[in-house]
């Protein structure tokens, strides 16, 4: 049953298309899996089931950026090309992919049976790069010892922690053991972590079908856990900045942005597993309003939360790019280079790709006869409206 004509491709209630491409308690909007390049693109404006998932992650890219540069024009921020930047840099082309990939998927998903799974592979992959990205960020400005790190800034409140007396404070800041698994095992251990994130849930989309939203975002519930390792420390720790310093006052909203990160990731699992508001009304939240746009928004705003997070504590080093900690700590946390950041994001990415490329043949072995059988049935031409 053709739910409106025109000169587009029409769009089709769930009893019209192939099993594959139906979601639970979405009963129309659906575009049919033969669509053009052209097609999927020009459906970003019209009233499908896909294009609220788009626009939901397509503009948050604009405002992510318009948030981001704001660090570069900071007093004593050195230039956006230097070292300093790196992980930051990193942070950002993590976030870019994840949101763009995923508004991708959910547009171009309709070409076929297999570009919607190949589609869905890489907003896998993506989210599984991100996590690492999230990872060096938290790696050199919320390590334990972040903030020695040198910046080549120069300003005026570069002394401030240098006045608190060596010793100060009843427990000293660094726990050798947990600096001996940041040093060593944290960034491997979020790469592994993210490799296995994206095996997993691709795995979700031939097998353990009927458990896969519950299994995909539990899946990711590691990544979280391993990235911000280096954030409970912070919180269950005594900050590594004097109580008397402007570093320290730029450092105390950490704690609230980490919370509300959570719970708004606590808020988009709920949805992205229960399937609400759908699911109690199948049929009326099929074009606005389904728990996949609210997944997305939620998501989103994490991400932003993160990024303010982030934020604060790139603020707090560039107000005391020279920080002293007590004598008899560890040495100095080694600046990022090129090689342990984009290095590391090129490694890791090389991997994604390579995963996604042999989930991408086997999905092309189970489903390419059925889209070619679906081709030969469905003829592009006698779907569109006269």
């Amino acid at each position: 049953m053709l739910l409106n004509c025109g000169q587009s491709m029409p769009l089709l209630r769930h009893t019209d298309v192939p099993s594959r491409v139906k979601e639970n308690f979405i009963l129309t909007g659906y575009r049919f899996p033969n669509y053009s390049v052209k097609d999927c693109l020009l459906s970003a404006f019209r009233p499908t089931n896909e294009t609220g998932n788009f626009w939901t992650h397509f503009l948050p890219v604009f405002i992510f950026a318009y948030y981001f540069v704001e660090v570069f024009g900071w007093e004593g921020a050195p230039h956006a090309d230097s070292p300093f930047f790196y992980p930051l840099w990193n942070y950002f082309i993590g976030v870019f992919c994840l949101l763009m990939a995923s508004s991708m998927a959910h547009l171009l998903n309709s070409m076929s049976l297999v570009v919607r799974e190949v589609c869905f592979f890489v907003d896998y992959g993506t989210i599984s790069s991100y996590t690492v990205g999230s990872s060096l960020a938290y790696y050199y400005y919320i390590h334990p010892r972040a903030g020695i790190v040198e910046t080549g800034g120069n300003n005026g409140s570069q002394t401030d922690l240098k006045e608190e007396p060596a010793g100060t404070g009843s427990l000293s800041y660094a726990i050798p053991d947990f600096c001996v698994f940041f040093e060593n095992f944290y960034i491997p251990s979020a790469c592994l972590v993210a490799i296995i994130c994206v095996l997993s849930c691709c795995n979700t989309r031939q097998r353990w079908r009927r458990h896969r939203y519950l299994i995909r975002t539990l899946v990711f519930l590691l990544p979280f856990l391993v990235s911000s390792t280096p954030i409970f420390y912070r919180l269950l720790t005594r900050s590594p900045y004097s109580t008397t310093s402007s570093s320290f006052a730029a450092s105390t909203s950490t704690a609230g942005f980490f919370y509300r990160h959570c719970f708004w990731l606590l808020v988009s699992a709920v949805f992205n597993i229960s399937k609400i508001p759908e699911r109690l009304a199948p049929g009326r939240f099929d074009i606005w309003g389904h728990s996949h746009q609210w997944f997305h928004c939620c998501t989103f705003l994490s991400i932003l939360d993160e990024l303010h997070l982030i934020k604060a504590e790139v603020k707090a080093i560039l107000l005391s790019p020279t920080l002293l900690l007590p004598p008899a700590t560890l040495a100095p946390l080694p600046g990022p280079t090129i090689t342990s950041t984009y290095g590391v994001m090129l490694l890791l990415q090389t991997t994604i790709i390579s995963v996604i490329v042999w989930f991408s043949w086997h999905a092309n072995c189970i489903f390419g006869p059925e889209r070619d059988k679906l081709a030969k049935e469905h003829p592009r031409e006698h779907l569109k409206c006269h």
